[in-house]
């Protein structure tokens, strides 16, 4: 039987996915693509912002 993997939480794969387009990033010559690619990233960046203001203000909300 095959085994799954461990399931990566939001944060995880928003730095995969960060690394990844970092990586492609370096070998892009100047021009359109690269642009996107750095757009892409400045949105993966605001999401993972986003996700910690919204995670501590849902932590805040918590009663204890």
């Amino acid at each position: 039987m095959r085994r799954r993997s461990e399931p990566h939480t939001f944060e995880q794969r928003l730095g995969a996915q960060r690394l990844r387009l970092e990586h492609e990033l370096s070998g892009l010559p100047d021009g359109h693509l690269r642009d996107s690619v750095l757009a892409r990233i400045e949105q993966l960046q605001t999401a993972a912002e986003m996700y910690g203001f919204l995670k501590l203000r849902e932590e805040a909300a918590v009663p204890r």
